[in-house]
């Protein structure tokens, strides 16, 4: 078993839920660069509907604006261990992992500081790893864990890729919207191919 902080303070516990055999997380990264397209939105509702029904479900917010945090009920600016220091100084994901007013909904929150990680992580050996490796340690624990990406292709969400075995893409039906995905599209066979 491990725990979990309340956004209020209060630990919870949680435990995990495994049938012999089965011991990883389904990891869905829900990607597209293009900015208001509904992957919060889709985040945050998909993670709800999981957990409601009893899955083990953890949010992780890669976004530094931060609305899947706060959209889950966590004030953004309150937290000392965030996905950053997860990524950036090698926090433990169970650290850095808040319960939610949902049962069975964790968050793992963002801050502002996660918007100068990509520039910290571009000399490091392995960097489109990292997040990959911070969940190597986690993935047992929960029957499925959802990244909320950036709206952006950088090196958070090259890690979010590298991370998932799965990518959920909210889309626009517009014309602009299909020249962009072809583009995500691109990085996630480039990722499936060199890194996952």
């Amino acid at each position: 078993d491990s725990s979990a902080r309340s956004g209020d303070g209060p630990r919870v516990r949680y435990y995990a839920r495994r049938a012999a055999g089965d011991n990883m997380a389904k990891i869905i990264a829900i990607a597209n660069q293009k900015g208001g397209v509904g992957k919060t939105t889709t985040t945050v509702n998909l993670g709800a509907a999981l957990a409601l029904q009893g899955k083990n479900v953890l949010v992780i917010d890669t976004d530094p604006q931060g609305n899947t945090t706060s959209g889950l009920g966590i004030d953004k600016s309150a937290n000392e261990t965030t996905i950053y220091e997860v990524l950036i100084k090698s926090e433990p994901v169970d650290k850095a992992t808040l319960s939610s007013k949902v049962p069975n909904l964790f968050v793992v929150p963002t801050n502002v500081h996660l918007a100068g990680a990509g520039v910290e992580l571009v000399d490091v050996k392995d960097r489109e790893r990292f997040m990959k490796n911070a969940l190597a340690a986690v993935d047992d624990k929960y029957d499925f864990i959802l990244i909320d990406c950036p709206p952006e292709l950088g090196l958070i969400t090259l890690n979010n890729l590298t991370a998932a075995n799965s990518v959920l893409i909210p889309l626009q039906c517009e014309y602009y919207a299909l020249e962009g995905v072809s583009d995500l599209l691109d990085t996630v066979m480039l990722v499936q191919k060199e890194l996952n």
